[in-house]
């Protein structure tokens, strides 16, 4: 079975507090995605990057000073159209940090054999997952598709998709 992972797909990386131009331009293929995974009967995962108001004492407020999505405000929210096609059925998963240790124990305990990995920001949280994903299931498919991450910075972009080549995750 297959697990489709939409990575903060949020609207403070969109068109919010960190959004970036091009990010927008995600949105019809991560629906086409999300349709295309449950047609074939796999598992949508979404993760939410999530801070409180007291970001800014945190580690990464520290050093990323830009509070941004907030549990509760606009930002925190899933961008477009996207957001309606959350199902019942799906697992949602709030990450205090880049990478997520709950979204990697989903992955494993569902046994998947392919994951595919899409949303923002490629150079940051994709990537983290992309590693996390292919540690908690060494023997599957990590697949994450160019066209369907971004960053606002393109080497970055780039490098981050050379990282996730090296670690052997399909880039396609």
């Amino acid at each position: 079975m297959k697990a489709l992972v939409v990575v903060d797909y949020q609207n403070d990386f969109v068109n919010g507090a960190l959004g970036f131009a091009g990010a927008e331009r995600l949105e019809p293929l991560i629906i086409e995605k999300i349709n295309d995974c449950r047609k074939t009967g796999g598992k949508v995962i979404f993760t939410l990057d999530t801070h409180t108001e007291d970001y800014p004492n945190t580690a990464e407020g520290r050093k990323l000073p830009v509070p941004h999505c907030i549990k509760g405000t606009e930002g925190h929210k899933l961008y477009g159209r996207v957001a309606e096609y959350v199902a019942a059925d799906d697992i949602v998963i709030e990450k205090p940090s880049f990478g997520s240790l709950e979204l990697a124990d989903a992955l494993k305990s569902g046994g998947f054999e392919e994951v595919e990995l899409c949303g923002l920001v490629t150079d940051i949280c994709v990537v983290s997952n992309a590693v996390l994903a292919k540690a908690a299931l060494p023997e599957s498919r990590i697949v994450v598709d160019s066209k369907a991450v971004a960053s606002f910075d393109n080497e970055k972009h780039d490098a981050a998709l050379e990282v996730m080549r090296s670690i052997q995750a399909d880039v396609v």
